[in-house]
């Protein structure tokens, strides 16, 4: 066994049973800037996994012992995301198709030039995940283990959020839809004095405004119709741990004078009743709107801002921390195997470049969305670009939020009014059965004027 230690970066097992073939692999290999380990045949190959950690395993097909394939198997079992080349001297058609279905990287017949084995060994280490990195989430690391990366981005934001974890300070989470905004919430919980206490997430924009105070606060019996028992609030349910708001920036503005003067006292009122609780909550929020610009467009008040943004994470969009979607679409087929039998062990490299590459609107839960309809629909083993192309232009997989649906009909809903009513703001509210300034603020919420639908009409 050799090895050749030039980089702290990628390092590549290679195994074969030729001493010639091994050394100028590593020589090549190592002048590219890879550090290399070499076993002789695959029994060595498997005992050196575990401590070496590889980004990556080339493996000569036709071996004493356990050839090549046979190797592949193990890894799989152990390793399912651990990237593996086959290389031969036998290569044929037909062994290649074989071994790229049942999940090999890729396939490399002997001799081949220096350039094709260091552009596929490059492909396939940008192209899937790093198993040590995402496999051991232990000791002081397991409060992120639901967080998976390995982006430099990501890294420096997780630093940031374990630091302020151990704080009380109140943590405003910006972001677009679909980023994992809970998940960093749940993670910062985790890695707080708090953890052995409950974290409760709740949706501001998914709860009419009438149930809001209700589910925070909770109520008494008799306090409205319908109440029929007394309901403890989530500020109550949660005490001593940490209550989630999502989508804070869409809290109804009457609720938010009401939700400051909690966090102030830090007692809660439930509603019919005359008594206050105590409560000790500590606060993570978290929006995809501009909070600031909200304030000038009076829909959130600034002293609530100021409140809940005490210290402010910013949660990175997908397209901006790209290698970490091979780790998450991995995790994402793990997942779906878990859940159902089908056989789709992995994907291919073009499919790979196209997650890749792609925009994602959607974020994370736009790439989940597609991995699981392209797994739902493959009929090999293998997820195709095809495939990955079709699901991305289906409409169906770029399915809005709820908040995002809701805000469209919303807007669409306020157009037609005021279409209908030729720009006639107290007509227009009468038939929403809303008041003028309760109107006024929606329209401005969606950047409507009135005035302009007066001009329309006249024209």
């Amino acid at each position: 066994m050799t090895t050749t230690t030039l980089s702290d970066q990628e390092q590549i097992l290679i195994v074969d049973d030729d001493p010639s073939l091994l050394r100028l692999l590593g020589i090549r290999l190592a002048a590219a800037g890879y550090q290399v380990s070499s076993a002789e045949n695959a029994k060595q190959a498997l005992g050196m996994l575990k401590s070496l950690q590889p980004q990556l395993v080339i493996s000569d097909l036709r071996m004493d012992g356990m050839d090549g394939m046979a190797l592949f198997e193990k890894i799989r079992l152990s390793y399912p995301n651990l990237p593996v080349i086959i290389m031969t001297a036998h290569g044929t058609i037909p062994d290649a198709i074989n071994a790229t279905k049942q999940g090999v990287f890729s396939f490399l017949t002997k001799p081949f030039e220096s350039q094709e084995l260091l552009d596929t060994v490059e492909q396939a280490i940008r192209l899937q995940p790093h198993t040590h990195l995402s496999q051991h989430q232990t000791g002081n690391e397991q409060w992120r283990e639901s967080i998976i990366s390995r982006s430099a981005i990501m890294s420096a934001l997780l630093q940031q959020a374990k630091q302020v974890a151990k704080s009380d300070f109140s943590l405003l989470i910006q972001s677009q839809s679909g980023t994992g905004k809970e998940l960093l919430a749940k993670a910062i919980h985790q890695a707080s004095d708090r953890c052995d206490k409950p974290f409760t997430a709740i949706n501001c924009a998914a709860i009419p405004e009438q149930l809001l105070e209700s589910e925070l606060f909770g109520h008494k019996k008799g306090a409205f119709t319908g109440a029929e028992k007394n309901h403890i609030g989530l500020f109550e349910a949660t005490n001593g741990g940490t209550l989630f708001l999502d989508e804070v920036g869409d809290m109804p503005m009457s609720f938010q004078v009401k939700l400051l003067r909690a966090l102030q006292e830090k007692e809660i009122r439930p509603l019919g009743s005359t008594d206050s609780v105590k409560v000790d909550v500590r606060i993570i929020s978290a929006t995809h709107q501009n909070l600031q610009k909200a304030i000038v467009n009076q829909t959130f008040r600034e002293d609530l801002y100021y409140r809940l943004n005490v210290v402010e994470l910013e949660l990175p969009p997908l397209a901006d921390r790209r290698e970490d979607i091979p780790l998450l679409a991995q995790h994402f087929l793990a997942q779906s195997k878990k859940q159902s039998n089908h056989q789709v062990k992995g994907f291919s490299k073009e499919a790979m470049e196209l997650l890749i590459s792609a925009p994602w609107p959607g974020n994370i839960r736009q790439l989940q969305n597609i991995v699981e309809q392209s797994i739902a629909l493959s009929s090999e083993s293998m997820i195709s670009e095809a495939q990955i192309r079709n699901a991305l232009r289906d409409k169906t997989a770029q399915l809005p939020s709820f908040q995002e649906a809701r805000d469209h009909f919303e807007r669409d809903y306020l157009a037609k009014l005021l279409n209908i009513t030729a720009g006639n703001v107290s007509q227009a509210a009468k038939i929403a059965q809303r008041n003028r300034t309760e109107f006024y603020k929606l329209l401005n919420k969606h950047h409507l004027n009135a005035e302009a639908f007066r001009e329309e009409k006249a024209d």
